[in-house]
């Protein structure tokens, strides 16, 4: 039986912090691990691969909810690789919208910075000016 690893080692391991790992804990992402008796944690193999596949999720753009959710698919012999490829789509579809977003802030930057590069007195700032508009034309849209 391979020697358990202390909360110390896991987040070396993983390449986290060890308040990550007491978070993972509270939030239920991370089984919380048998003690000593002294009080100290021990960990084995298995919790470095779930932080990796934690981490790994989040920097997919996975929220924690729904990482709580492919971590419960992971153990559920029911689970297809149907039903994790939808979650996929969804996330997919919502970095799509992020990224249109992203897109309209960029564009709408990028008209502020060329007002600004006409100048202007220093009470009508072109900028100020573009940003007020953009903020009236949403009031409108809703």
């Amino acid at each position: 039986m391979p020697k358990p690893l202390t909360i110390g080692r896991i987040a070396k391991q993983a390449d986290v912090h060890i308040e990550t790992i007491r978070y993972y804990e509270r939030r239920g992402l991370l089984p919380e691990p048998p003690r000593t008796e002294a009080g100290y944690r021990q960990y084995d193999a298995e919790s470095v691969t779930r932080l990796r596949f934690i981490k790994e999720a989040q920097a997919l753009g996975f929220t924690l909810d729904e990482i709580q959710g492919l971590l419960a698919l992971r153990v559920d012999k029911e689970t297809s690789c149907e039903d994790v490829r939808r979650r996929a789509e969804r996330k997919a579809i919502d970095i799509e919208a992020k990224i249109d977003a992203l897109q309209t802030m960029h564009a709408a930057l990028q008209e502020m910075i060329a007002a600004c590069e006409r100048g202007g007195p220093r009470g009508e700032c072109p900028l100020l000016e573009t940003l007020e508009r953009h903020a009236q034309e949403r009031t409108e849209i809703q």
